[in-house]
């Protein structure tokens, strides 16, 4: 058994890849080589012994866990046929996939169909219409704020009343209606036999605290592997428990102090809390950070040092040297973007790509200034959290006709489907869907629906369709996308504009589908973990092309820069002051900004514009002046530069220079009680 490989790790790395049976968390600091410690952990599995297929690997995104069964692989030199067999991906899919095969236990149907949020808010908006909530004398919450009252209250296992009191305190006098949304939305999913995301968490929870069934799909597997373990909630923190009732081999990886997702649900005290639900955990911290210079280090760790809880650890540079970060005090918002932009270009003729350097932002509004002068300067940029590819529309109607063809009891999609056709409007809809389920919910049906003399050609066409894909069931994903892009083609064109670049986009998913063997399973992985763009779609970018990052500190977790820029580092903006309501607000803000600072490789700057001018206001220099960020204390100052950008030309100093000797003001104010 050849386990050379090991000498790639550090010490600490190396003994918890070499961990041997029970429970074990890594905390794993910013930069200290999280993803190749766990993707180690895993080769060594494999090497010594473990079947392949009896490793559960969880992650947060389908693209970590492939990328950690890569390395595992490359360290023991197996190929993808060892590794493929691991069960690698998101708490979402894994749950997927277990349901499908064990859910006939539960009483589960497993031909189900997932739905996205999109989609589950607008079966929430048809519920909401039918129990008469849309037509109140006060305004009752709209569909989205219900699925995310309904939603939180799943993902933080907190009673609704305790939900709306604390998160959605507006929505406070509509419990009882939300109530009977929320029991007629279950109800709505479990006849149609569609499930939600949060359903697939709930069926697997359910499914692992049942003694039977939980020790049956914990015995499928002999190691359990967790990354990003900070970020769970407390559902997927049930679902280990459960999976863990008899084997506790159980191996989680994260970082308390980049805990920064608790508006969705994540709760850090998962990870605090490990070493007590799992009583004899080894606890491994990794501390050696391999992205930043140390004096970038020694100002996140004093930035992290003021969380009241959490695993304590130092991040140490692997690296020598290296510039202190600056802090850059600005006269406004506008000085703030002229500086940031002549640094950027200054860093750009030193060397350094545009694309190796990022400005970070607590709110996707906070670029708005920056965005003009980059624009004036003609330095191209690219700003992330843009709309996700399943949410365009010709992709949502191409996933609506395969989920009708996978489960023709799903009534969100039918009536997507149907009012794309010609003369069919909601009423013809809710007409036709009603005779297929009379039919048993038999596709084929639609040829003897009544239908409108306008429709009968679209009707016509779609039975058509169906009639086809149901004589391709068992054929490849790509010639179903490839029947449906027939006869969606014209419907694309008539219903929106750049049918070209909707057309290429089809075309893409037709090109992805051919890696999948069956429709159901491109279904799931589309819906489970669609590309965040269309660009997610394309090659590799061309060599000449170049481009600055402007992104949400949120979004930029897991990266790293050459150079990156903080802007706004004033109270109310980092911390934001719509999360100062408690101490454990206070601390994600504090995390927020330690995450933000770990993204620098080399170089960082942090700045803060003193003058706000609001928004909105009286046509005049109607301004406010913001303090420091209440982070960024006397300590972690003393590690920084600080550095003031000279006025712009024809801009008045803030501090004009005086001529002569000070006058001696403090004097005379003490003389007059001499």
């Amino acid at each position: 058994m050849d386990l050379t490989w090991l000498q790639e790790f550090n010490e600490v790395q190396r003994a918890a890849v070499s961990h041997g049976d029970g429970p074990l968390l890594i905390v794993a600091g910013a930069g200290t080589g999280k993803t190749k410690t766990l993707a180690g952990r895993v080769a060594r599995l494999i090497a010594t012994g473990t079947e392949p297929g009896r490793i559960l690997l969880l992650t947060f995104t389908r693209r970590a866990a492939a990328e950690m069964l890569e390395r595992a692989g490359a360290a023991i030199r197996r190929g993808p046929e060892t590794t493929g067999r691991v069960w690698g991906g998101t708490f979402h899919a894994i749950a997927n996939r277990l349901l499908r095969l064990e859910g006939r236990a539960a009483g589960i149907d497993p031909d189900f169909t997932v739905i996205d949020p999109g989609d589950a808010a607008d079966l929430v908006d048809v519920i909401r219409h039918d129990l008469g909530l849309s037509a109140r004398e006060r305004r009752f919450p709209r569909k989205a704020t219900c699925l995310a009252i309904y939603s939180h209250c799943v993902n933080t296992d907190a009673p609704l009343a305790d939900v709306l009191r604390t998160t959605f305190p507006w929505c406070g006098a509509w419990e009882e209606d939300l109530k009977k949304l929320f029991a007629a939305y279950v109800g709505r999913k479990q006849e149609r036999n569609v499930l939600d995301f949060d359903d697939l968490l709930l069926y697997w929870r359910e499914m692992a605290a049942d003694p039977g069934l939980g020790e049956r799909l914990g015995a499928r597997f002999d190691h359990v592997l967790v990354d990003e373990y900070q970020d769970t909630n407390v559902v997927q923190a049930q679902i280990l428990e459960g999976m863990r009732r008899t084997n506790r081999n159980l191996t989680v990886v994260g970082d308390d102090a980049q805990s920064i997702y608790r508006f969705r649900g994540a709760d850090v005290r998962n990870m605090l809390r490990f070493p007590e639900r799992f009583p004899g955990a080894a606890v491994v911290t990794l501390e050696r950070n391999y992205r930043s210079v140390q004096p970038v280090l020694d100002a996140a760790n004093l930035v992290l040092a003021g969380v009241s809880e959490g695993f304590s650890k130092t991040l140490r540079a692997a690296r020598p040297g290296g510039a202190r970060p600056d802090l850059v005090t600005c006269r406004d918002e506008p000085a703030q973007s002229r500086w940031v932009a002549e640094t950027i270009l200054r860093h750009y003729e030193e060397g350094i790509p545009l694309r190796r350097m990022a400005v970070l932002i607590r709110a996707a509004d906070h670029s708005d200034h920056l965005e003009i002068e980059l624009t004036r300067r003609n330095l191209p940029y690219r700003k992330y959290g843009g709309l996700r590819f399943l949410e365009a529309a010709h992709v949502k109607d191409l996933v609506a006709l395969l989920r009708v063809a996978e489960n023709p009891r799903d009534e969100v999609a039918w009536f997507r489907v149907l009012q794309l056709l010609d003369g069919v409007g909601p009423s013809t809809a809710s007409a036709a869907v009603a005779h297929v389920a009379a039919a048993g919910h038999d596709a084929g049906a639609l040829r003897a629906f009544a239908a409108p003399p306008a429709a009968r050609e679209g009707l016509a066409s779609l039975a058509a369709l169906m009639a086809d894909l149901a004589a391709l069931d068992a054929a490849a994903p790509a010639s179903h996308v490839e029947r449906i892009r027939r006869f969606y083609d014209p419907v694309c064109e008539a219903h929106y504009d750049n049918g070209e670049i909707r057309r290429k986009d089809i075309e893409n998913l037709e090109r992805i589908a051919a890696g999948y063997a069956t429709r159901r399973d491109f279904l799931s992985d589309l819906i489970l973990d669609p590309p965040a763009s269309t660009g997610d779609l394309a090659g590799p970018p061309a060599k000449d092309e170049d481009w600055l990052v402007l992104s949400t500190i949120h979004s930029a977790k897991g990266c790293e820069w050459d150079v990156v820029f903080i802007l706004h580092a004033a109270d109310g903006c980092i911390p934001t002051d719509m999360s100062c309501g408690s101490p454990e607000e206070i601390d994600e803000e504090r995390r927020l900004l330690y995450v933000a600072m770990t993204r620098a490789k080399d170089f960082l700057h942090v700045c803060w514009p003193q003058r706000y001018t609001q928004r909105g206001g009286p046509p005049r220099d109607w301004h406010t002046y913001a303090p420091l960020s209440r982070f960024l204390t006397p300590g972690v100052r003393a590690v920084m530069n600080a550095v003031t950008p000279p006025p712009a030309p024809g801009e008045t100093p803030a501090d004009p220079p005086h001529a002569g000797p000070p006058p001696d003001i403090r004097g005379r104010l003490r003389s007059r009680w001499a």
